[in-house]
């Protein structure tokens, strides 16, 4: 049975498939009427639709707006249009549109029908329009262009042109004012045309325009042009004025009269403008409150309301208030109407059809398969393939993904665009590509290209018609290429996301017959895209296909040609491999929780990132590698280099993918602004097509590294069934064992904790118990040797000449097993530790201290290491013998640093002690000072030494000192610490008085006594002689308390002598008895001194002190007096004034004044000594002129002393 002779319809009739609006032709109308498939979704959407218009008819409602939805060819459109014919209520060929409906019974619910007759019985204005169409090409960038749109089909359907909004307000006037019709007839006769043919020119026919509106009286000639000047300018109309308009021209009609907007394609026009979907919002929302419900907007958009409301971000609940009916188109619609327009068979086709799924649905299973995981429906049953034949059920969601994505992306031309039917269409065109053909064909999805053709533009049509003139493709110049075809099937599915384009899809979606050999298909297919590809119509990314438009093909020609170096693509997969997949900069040894972890050197093929300075390394040698790669070569290489050589199959897939990935990469980097605005959405795939590409070459080589084989230790590992970085962390493993061999000497891992606990033990601590090795012993030894070994040289060796040895193979060390090995050595006084050339001492410095020394960055290089030289035993014993003769704290055993430290100690002890006892020397001549400092010298000496093996051999060389210093020393110490120096300081103070006062004593006893206390204290060594000293101190004080007694008696004398003077003056004056007790007590004070006096020179001071003392109190006396002689003369004066004040106030007639007061005159007194007046303290007679020369001299002095005084008083 032919295909043509299956269908209950004429497959080949005419059919108009592409829904366009606007379009009016009379058949056409007809057919959509009669043909229109009403399926289940529809019958919810018309009885949703039509019982909220029916509120708008029998009242008031705000839900005036209608939002219908659905993907691109799901009949959106071609619904619209039906609603307005029904709104309408258009007659056809003498049917109403609704009696089209009724005669098919195509509304199942009589209360549908029933509200679609009460619409269509309501008088109505419908203006169905495409709103991309009815708007300025330049629009969009209005933010009122939505209104403007409305303006325009408003004035259209008023008969005003609404192209020019200020020419069809001039209509409006002219309509309004009567003058219209007699307007158009007269410039019809004026211009030669009608009004309706010329208006549209209208800035070229001004001025018989101009004349008609003169002629008929409407304007001046003057006003008329001023009118047309004001059409150049933009016009301007708010949304409420144009919502008034509206609600104006409803109230002119009857009382349920509506206008009711369809417009179509409004989400497509709006895009992603916020400004556009504010101004559609604002004039739905004016429209519903001016009209009450009598103007109704209904539009369709491929996103439902919600989704786009959502993506503009604002606030657009008004809107989502307006359009409360929400209508939803689905896929299931448009194969309802496919498979009852055009697919519906005949019986006897249905039952053939059946019977052949019945025979062959195993091989068709097989047959037609896809693998990209995505669902696509294949036939169900046998009742399913009759229904679709010639199709397969995939082919109805998946050209309508490609016609959305097609038209998404810019492929399609205006005829696309304006029609969303052009589903129906496609699938009837290609069915009769087959009809003439037998029962078994099917449609490949490249038929629908063919159908589809007329609708493109030429960035991809011309790639088809291109590739037919191409000789390498079609070289017979044949109208269908099986290649060709394959070109377009890819461009079918170019942005479609649904569908993975690789060999094995593309191969089930060229199927044409049930009895294809898949297999040989297959390879026709594959062949076909190698073909393509070649010539740059078709691009292989990983194991998919894509088809190339005009643009891309000129951008990958470009970058074909980009010049990538091989080290490029090398360095690229050195990157992925190294910093992605392997991710192995440092290998960590399993051992002890993954304490060591190793630097690695990483190259592929000869390229390397970085310094290869570590001592293992991963070589990874690639398809593209020039070294040898025999087994026996790497096997060597893997042993002598100390590499882990991985060796990639013979498959250069993914270093194909990194250069063109790099290619793609250097084109966008130097050419991605040229041109930018026509290739901007290639440029943009190609960004992606890159990291796709990239992602490609990473999985393609982790399945290399998988099957890689492995070269280490001389040795070869072969498939291994695990991870890549598993499998080279398994061989750097054993890498490891045979590099740092020496690793093994760390048995006992320590840490921060363990090194302080080092360094808080004594010098011989042994960290092992029970007769056991110490931790670590091997790596003791080691380091122990290389210090000797270096020392033994003159090789300094720091911090840092350790950690390049030790950190390296064979060892491998990390840090703190450097740090523990240092500190071990250095407490079990194996080594010296420097700091900058200063020996570090335990002994002054603290163990943080020394901890800060051994890991502290700062001193890797100022800290060096010694062996530490041994202490004679000799010099030990020397020691050990001194510091029990001092007394000192003698440690158990003879540790070199513990003696050191207690000697040190001790010493320290002793010298501060010596300087207490210096202080005594400051006050008194104590014997042992010389015996003091000269200790202290020799400890201080002896202190300064760090370094023991110097510090013992100094303390042995001065063994004899010492010995001698501890003697001497314990004889001062007893000196000071018994009653020795008690008496000594006795001794020296009575000494100290005699010579005080020898001067007054002549006693010969007592000088005898002085002799023998002065032999005794003047001695270097007196301690045995001290014992005689209290003896004669006894004598001393005893002699001399009798010469005190007898001095004391003439001093006392003296001091009562001057104290009865100075009472004997005072007792004349009238202030005695004020200063009785005061004076008298001074000389009191004085005799009691001199009673209580030892010092016999001291008592002779008394006597002086005492007339001194009189002779301050004599003149202050005088003082005294002075005082009060001027204030009676004070006094004196003012009783004077005040009486010759009263004589001068009343003086009597004849009265002679007396004479004025005679002042008073206080004598002027002074007390000098007999002492003074001589000017000596003694005088020396031999003869009478003596006695004459020394009164003259005494009266001459007298008499001066007169010459100053009125009164002096001479005392003796």
């Amino acid at each position: 049975m032919l295909i043509r002779d299956m269908f209950r319809k004429k497959i080949d009739r005419e059919l108009q498939g592409v829904i366009v609006v606007g379009q009016n032709e009379t058949a056409d109308i007809a057919q959509e009427l009669d043909e229109y498939v009403v399926t289940n979704e529809l019958q919810r959407h018309f009885a949703d639709f039509f019982a909220a218009y029916k509120k708008s008819i029998k009242g008031k409602t705000s839900g005036m707006g209608v939002w219908i939805s659905g993907f691109f060819g799901s009949g959106k459109s071609h619904f619209l249009k039906i609603l307005s014919y029904l709104l309408a209520n258009k007659t056809i060929n003498g049917k109403t549109a609704l009696q089209y409906f009724k005669d098919d019974n195509k509304i199942a619910d009589a209360t549908v029908l029933a509200d679609m007759q009460l619409a269509a019985n309501t008088s109505a204005d419908v203006i169905l329009f495409n709103i991309d169409s009815k708007s300025e090409a330049t629009s969009k960038q209005n933010k009122e262009a939505i209104v403007s749109v409305f303006l325009k089909v408003f004035n259209e359907l008023q008969g005003y042109y609404g192209s020019i909004p200020h020419l069809a307000d001039l209509e409006r006037n002219l309509d309004e004012n009567g003058k219209f019709n007699e307007f158009k007839a007269v410039f019809a006769q004026i211009h030669g045309d009608t009004w309706e043919n010329s208006r549209q020119a209208f800035y070229f026919i001004q001025d018989n325009v101009v004349k008609a509106l003169v002629k008929i009286n409407f304007l001046t000639e003057e006003a008329a042009r001023n009118w047309c000047e004001t059409t150049t300018s933009p016009y301007q109309i708010s949304i409420e004025d144009f919502a008034k308009r509206v609600k104006a021209y409803i109230d002119k009609k009857d009382s349920d009269h509506h206008v009711v907007f369809l417009i179509d394609e409004v989400g497509q026009y709006i895009g992603d403008n916020t400004s556009l979907m504010l101004n559609l919002q604002t004039v739905v929302e004016d429209l519903g409150k001016e009209c009450n419900g009598k103007c109704w907007v209904i539009v369709t958009s491929q996103q439902d309301i919600d989704s786009v409301t959502q993506v503009k971000g604002n606030d657009f609940s008004k809107i989502q208030g307006r359009f409360k009916t929400r209508l939803s188109l689905s896929s299931a619609n448009v194969d309802a109407v496919i498979k009852k327009r055009i697919l519906d068979k005949t019986e006897t086709a249905a039952q053939t059809l059946q019977l052949l799924y019945d025979a062959k649905s195993t091989i068709i299973k097989n047959l037609i398969v896809f693998n990209d995981g995505i669902e696509k429906k294949l036939y169900a049953s046998a009742d399913d393939f009759a229904a679709v034949y010639p199709f397969v059920p995939y082919q109805f969601n998946l050209l309508a993904s490609s016609l959305t994505s097609i038209r998404r992306h810019g492929a399609s031309g205006k005829h696309l665009s304006e029609g969303e039917r052009s589903m129906l269409a496609l699938f009837k065109e290609s069915a009769m590509q087959l009809m003439d053909k037998e029962t078994g064909a099917l449609v490949p999805f490249h038929k629908f290209y063919d159908a589809l053709a007329n609708f493109l533009d030429s960035s991809h049509s011309v790639v088809i018609t291109r590739a037919y003139d191409n000789t390498y493709i079609n070289p017979a110049k044949q109208k269908d290429v099986f290649a060709i075809n394959v070109l377009k099937t890819l461009f079918m599915i170019k942005y479609v996301k649904e569908i993975k384009p690789n060999l094995e899809n593309i191969t089930s979606l060229m199927v044409e017959n049930i009895d294809d050999d898949r297999l040989e298909l297959k390879t026709k297919v594959e062949n076909a895209l190698k073909l393509l590809t070649s010539q740059t119509l078709v691009q292989k990314l990983g194991d998919t296909y894509t088809f190339l438009s005009d643009e891309e093909q000129e951008i990958s020609r470009e970058i074909k040609n980009q010049n990538i170096e091989t080290s490029e693509v090398i360095g690229k997969a050195y990157e992925l491999i190294f910093d992605d997949i392997l991710s192995i900069r440092k290998y960590t040894y399993p051992a002890f929780k993954n304490r060591y972890s190793f630097s690695v050197n990483q190259a592929v093929d000869s390229i390397y990132k970085a310094a290869q300075a570590s001592d293992i390394g991963v070589q990874v040698l690639t398809p593209w590698c020039d070294e040898n790669t025999d087994e026996y070569v790497l096997k060597n290489k893997s042993q002598a280099e100390n590499k882990v050589i991985v060796l990639l199959p013979d498959d250069d897939t993914f270093l194909a993918e990194l250069r063109d990935g790099l290619k793609i990469e250097r084109f966008l980097r130097f050419n991605a602004t040229a041109d930018q605005d026509r290739f901007k959405d290639v440029i943009a795939a190609k960004q992606n097509e890159k990291n796709e590409r990239n992602n490609n070459a990473r999985l393609y080589l982790t399945e290399s590294l998988k099957n890689a084989v492995i070269f280490v230790n001389g040795d070869v590992i072969k498939n291994q069934v695990k991870a890549p970085s598993d499998k080279i962390n398994d061989a750097l493993e054993q890498l490891v064992k045979k590099v740092y061999f020496k690793l093994n000497y760390i048995d006992t891992p320590m840490d921060d904790n363990d090194l302080r606990k080092t360094m808080q033990g004594t010098n011989n601590q042994k960290l092992a118990l029970n007769g056991e090795t110490e931790p670590n012993a091997q790596a003791l030894n080691d380091m122990f040797g290389f210090i000797d070994d270096n020392t033994g040289r003159h090789i300094k060796t720091t911090m840092k000449t350790l950690k390049d040895r030790f950190m390296k193979a064979p060892y491998g060390f990390i840090e703190d097993d450097i740090f523990w090995l240092v500190a071990r050595l250095f407490k079990r006084g194996d080594i010296n530790l420097f700091i900058n050339d200063a020996l570090v001492n335990a002994q002054e410095c603290s163990n943080q201290q020394i901890i800060d020394f051994i890991t502290k960055k700062i001193n890797l290089e100022k800290l060096s290491l010694k062996v530490r030289p041994h202490v004679a035993p000799k010099d030990i014993k020397n020691v050990r013998d001194v510091m029990k003769e001092l007394k000192y704290a003698l440690p158990s055993d003879n540790d070199e640093d513990t003696l050191m430290k207690d000697f040190k100690a001790g010493c320290d002890g002793t010298i501060n002690y010596i300087n207490g006892l210096m202080l005594q020397y400051q006050n008194y001549a104590y014997p042992g000072q010389k015996i003091l400092e000269t200790g202290k010298n020799l400890l201080q000496h002896v202190a300064m030494y760090k370094e023991p093996v110097e510090f013992f051999a100094e303390v042995s060389a001065r063994y004899d000192d010492f010995m001698d210093f501890a003697e001497d020393y314990e004889r001062v110490k007893n000196f000071f610490t018994g009653t020795q120096c008690q008496i000594f300081t006795t001794a020296l103070e009575l000494l100290a008085i005699y010579d005080d006062s020898k001067a007054y004593i002549a006693d010969s006893k007592l000088e005898n006594v002085v002799t023998e206390i002065r032999k005794i204290t003047c001695k270097a060594e007196p301690y045995t002689d001290i014992m005689r000293l209290p003896e004669f101190i006894d004598s001393f004080r005893n002699l001399y308390d009798e010469l005190l007694t007898q001095e004391t008696k003439p001093v006392q004398s003296s001091i009562e002598d001057d104290k009865v003077r100075v009472l004997e003056v005072l007792a004349v004056k009238p202030y005695k008895d004020k200063y009785y007790n005061h004076y008298a007590s001074q000389f009191t004070e004085l005799r009691n001194g001199a009673a209580s006096c030892n010092n016999i020179s001291n008592l002779r001071s008394f006597a002086d002190k005492a007339n001194a003392l009189k002779m301050r109190l004599l003149d202050a006396m005088v003082n005294l007096d002075a005082e009060l002689e001027r204030q009676k003369q004070q006094e004196l004066e003012k009783q004077n004034k005040e009486k010759n004040a009263g004589n001068k106030a009343t003086p009597p007639q004849g009265h002679i004044a007396a004479e004025p007061p005679a002042k008073y005159n206080v004598p002027k007194t002074k007390n000098v000594s007999i002492k003074r007046m001589a000017h000596t303290s003694s005088w020396r007679l031999q003869t009478a002129e003596d006695v004459d020369k020394y009164l003259e001299q005494l009266r001459h002095a007298l008499l001066k002393e007169l010459e100053t005084s009125d009164i002096v008083n001479i005392e003796f």
